[in-house]
């Protein structure tokens, strides 16, 4: 890949197996065998939330009952996760990148894309001397694609891992990316690949030349966007400032009457958090914190807030900080309007998550049923379930809400 006059040089550089990286970075006795991240090691329960490419090769994959991974591989030699570890040499690796160009657009804790365009090396001979740089000083492996847009970068980089460089280039795209499978392709999830097989398409190549039309009745706007995807197309800039650029994401309700009434001001709550929360997955965003507004009888307005433990974007931590906030706020007199924000809002890709490996096996649990559930209100409304809503003969029905099968544009 040459130099070019015109157009642009990105960089996707994807860490591998990072935290796995970063403990046997801390630890030199790990290199070359097989290492898990996971929880209660003695005691053999929790998942894996990530393993070594030494532990991959034994069939150790993430999210895998940890029983389940000793069983494939007895000699597996697990470690709690660090996270503080894990942030702190995500720092000293955007650090690294950023001693070569401002434009360096971090998107997860262990991946970023670099605009290389205007540095004076020849991208592969740059490549080659950042990865070298990474595993020099900081003990950490990364495989590299190169690229003219972020979404052919973003496929590069995963083609050849551990410490790859791959270019990918627009005149690549038929003999290198079209016959890959289509649940290959960066963007398109489980759900979508089985709405797209349903229409025929196989592969990428096939998504490449679908009809608009039909993509669009079967995936909504993000069809055209990944039909253009699929032929190479990708005009977003590399931008340092993505992650911090959302505004807050939040619903008011005007009450009827000056009210008091506890009940059904729990009960507004409730319904704003499911609205604000069933909009922060489709933006594909969380929240880093919760806020709460409520006017007065009298007009006064108040609006207050509270930092959230993790990033998020469930109704139910929404809820419970709003109705928290409500709580230590509300004087008992009459309110006229109630509102629930979300602000503070990260992508969600890149929402460092401080997980306990507690709350880790908790979402990975839960995530089939969520995405069914979600699913289902989706096609018929966001009240046809609810979590312990009470029928009008007193008994209560189960339900509860989760993650939207979203289409990630980044």
């Amino acid at each position: 890949m040459s130099k070019p006059n015109k157009g642009r040089v990105i960089f996707h550089v994807d860490m591998n197996s990072f935290y796995a990286s970063v403990e046997t970075a801390f630890d030199p006795a790990l290199k070359g065998k097989p290492v898990a991240i996971a929880g209660d090691p003695e005691q053999r329960r929790g998942i894996i939330v990530t393993c070594s490419y030494e532990a991959r090769a034994r069939g150790v994959k993430t999210t895998m009952p940890l029983w389940q991974a000793k069983k494939l591989c007895p000699e597996l030699i697990v470690r709690r996760p660090n996270f503080k570890r894990y942030r702190k040499a995500s720092k000293a690796m955007f650090q690294l990148l950023k001693s070569y160009t401002e434009l360096v657009e971090p998107v997860s804790i262990d991946e970023g894309y670099m605009d290389v365009t205007d540095v004076q090396l020849h991208p592969v001979t740059l490549a080659k001397e950042i990865q070298q740089r990474l595993v020099d000083e900081l003990l950490l492996p990364c495989s590299i694609g190169i690229a003219p847009n972020k979404f052919l970068a973003k496929m590069a980089s995963d083609m050849k891992k551990p410490l790859g460089i791959t270019i990918l280039r627009k005149r690549d795209l038929k003999n290198v990316l079209w016959p890959l499978p289509v649940e290959e392709m960066h963007g398109v999830g489980k759900k979508s690949t089985e709405k797209l097989k349903r229409i025929g398409i196989q592969t990428i190549g096939d998504l490449a030349s679908g009809q608009h039309v039909q993509l669009e009745k079967v995936l909504g706007v993000n069809g055209r966007r990944l039909k253009d995807r699929a032929n190479g197309f990708d005009d977003r800039a590399v931008d340092p400032h993505s992650i911090f650029d959302f505004k807050s994401v939040g619903n008011s309700t005007t009450l009827p009457n000056d009210s008091e009434d506890e009940e059904e001001i729990y009960r507004i709550i409730a319904k704003l958090s499911q609205s604000v929360s069933s909009r922060l997955k489709r933006k594909g965003v969380m929240a880093g914190k919760v806020s709460i507004m409520i006017r007065f009888h009298d007009r006064k307005t108040i609006t207050r807030s509270v930092k959230v433990e993790n990033p998020t974007d469930l109704k139910e931590e929404i809820e419970k900080k709003a109705v928290h906030l409500f709580q230590r706020h509300w004087n008992g007199v009459p309110i006229r309007l109630v509102g629930v924000s979300a602000v503070d809002l990260v992508e969600k890709e890149a929402a460092f998550k401080q997980l306990d490996l507690f709350s880790f096996e908790q979402d990975a649990m839960k995530e089939p049923l969520q995405k069914t559930v979600l699913q289902i209100q989706e096609k018929y409304g966001e009240h046809i379930l609810r979590k312990g809503a009470k029928l009008d003969d007193g008994k209560q029905m189960e339900g509860t809400s989760f993650t939207k099968d979203f289409l990630q544009d980044e």
